[in-house]
């Protein structure tokens, strides 16, 4: 039985069902014994998210000059967009995936997002855990419509994982990603809802289905019995959002409805508009945020091995990497393109005001990418940046370098305890650590 805050004690009396909540128990609060362990200190919910880009960076470029805490550190060139959103930052260096590269752009980045090395199977590969998003989202996403909510401006094959072979495609387009959240179905607080008359004949259809399970489970051997509860995860989540709908909304101050984007944004001379989508994409996930919608999402605003045409340089981003003569001033110009693209998605959050603080205060957004130097695959030195410190679970306006090439699931071992996750380890075989980076904890 997996326990949680809103978890009931239910049995029967006088042939009627009653219910009883649980107190505040130390499982759900944090290790000072005060706030609850998947909210912040001033009792709103923390949010997780991902922002991944393609190809890497120039790590002459990138790693920021000094380390420790506010005027210790600066900025480097590529790290100039988020100037802004320093007092939020958390930069780590000096780590690395170790996990076998075997597979250029992907071992690394399943490495890096799940701390286990890529399978490599039937003519192809997979990764063999769930992602970091999906993790979290197991532990503090069913308590909304959306568990997770994946997008990216030209990130269709995002890497988004529940497991093996099971992927969460990437919305690419703005205008379905906001019809899908703020469409037919959402009210704002105070709104009076109209319900969908068709909610309860479907929720009786799931009814009389659930009913048959048994009658089908008695004649089944192990083996099916796994599958079959594995396809009625499905019908589990649709059950949850169908009871979700009926719900009035969190009385959240912030909630509203974000700009309508465009339908279409089509490639402009051979170009995507990556930084418009990118913006649009971001004004519905604040408000998605804010109306606890969701608390975890995924913007793969390009894919690794992406071999995007890029403002102002002469070829694809992934050709670049490799064939542009060093000191490579193109592919300097794309990173900084995809750091500002992140810089937008953050400043949407941060002009979001919450509590005494704002969106971003109470979120921890993960940014990095699938190798750390494009033009060799390095797993050495990877990027790794942090941003909203989860509502001061981690050390912001912060640079810690690793000096002994320290694995990069320690960094995921210390988000998950940022989350409210109870996990003493992370990852597996050559990724594996039960160690988390607690130099970046509070």
């Amino acid at each position: 039985m997996k326990i949680t805050r809103r978890t009931l004690l239910k049995g029967l009396l006088g042939g009627s069902v009653v219910t009883l909540g649980l107190p505040p128990l130390e499982l759900f609060m944090n290790s000072n014994g005060t706030a609850y362990a998947n909210t912040t200190a001033d009792g709103f919910p923390k949010r997780f998210g991902l922002f991944f880009w393609g190809n890497g960076v120039s790590l002459e470029r990138w790693n920021p000059i000094g380390t420790g805490a506010g005027p210790d550190w600066q900025l480097s060139e590529q790290l100039a967009p988020f100037e802004a959103y320093k007092q939020w930052m958390t930069v780590v260096s000096g780590t690395r995936t170790p996990v076998p590269n075997h597979e250029p752009h992907h071992s690394t980045v399943a490495g890096v997002l799940t701390g286990h090395p890529l399978i490599m199977a039937d003519g192809g590969h997979t990764f063999a855990a769930p992602s970091i998003d999906q993790i979290i989202a197991a532990e503090i996403g069913g308590e909304n419509l959306f568990p997770s909510l994946e997008f990216g401006a030209k990130g269709k094959d995002g890497m988004s994982h529940n497991g093996p072979h099971s992927i969460n495609p990437s919305e690419q387009s703005p205008f379905a990603l906001f019809e899908r959240v703020f469409g037919a179905g959402f009210y704002l607080p105070g709104e009076e809802a109209q319900v969908d008359p068709t909610l309860g004949l479907r929720r009786s259809v799931l009814d009389a289905v659930m009913d048959d399970i048994g009658r089908v489970n008695a004649q089944l051997g192990s083996a099916d019995r796994i599958r079959m509860e594995q396809h009625l995860e499905g019908i589990r989540t649709l059950e949850k959002r169908l009871a979700k709908l009926e719900e009035d909304p969190p009385d959240l101050e912030a909630c509203g409805y974000p700009p309508t984007p465009e339908e279409e944004y089509p490639d402009i001379e051979g170009r995507p508009q990556l930084q418009e989508k990118n913006q649009a994409f971001s004004d519905i996930l604040a408000m998605a945020l804010a109306c606890d919608q969701t608390r975890v999402f995924s913007n793969w605003f390009t894919k690794p091995l992406t071999n995007i045409l890029f403002q102002d340089v002469s070829m694809g981003h992934h050709r670049l990497t490799h064939d542009e003569p060093s000191p490579q001033p193109e592919v300097n110009k794309v990173v900084i393109q995809c750091m500002e693209a992140f810089a937008t998605m953050l400043g949407s959050l941060a002009a979001v005001e919450e509590g005494d603080g704002t969106l971003l205060d109470h979120c921890l957004i993960m940014g990095t990418s699938d190798v750390s130097n494009g033009k060799n695959h390095s797993e050495e030195d990877f990027p790794i940046l942090l941003f909203g410190g989860a509502g001061g679970s981690i050390k912001t306006d912060y640079h810690y370098r690793s000096v002994s090439n320290e694995n990069t699931s320690k960094v995921l071992l210390s988000v998950c305890n940022a989350m409210g996750l109870n996990r003493s380890e992370f990852g597996g075989e050559e990724g594996y650590t039960n160690s988390a980076l607690s130099d970046i904890e509070v």
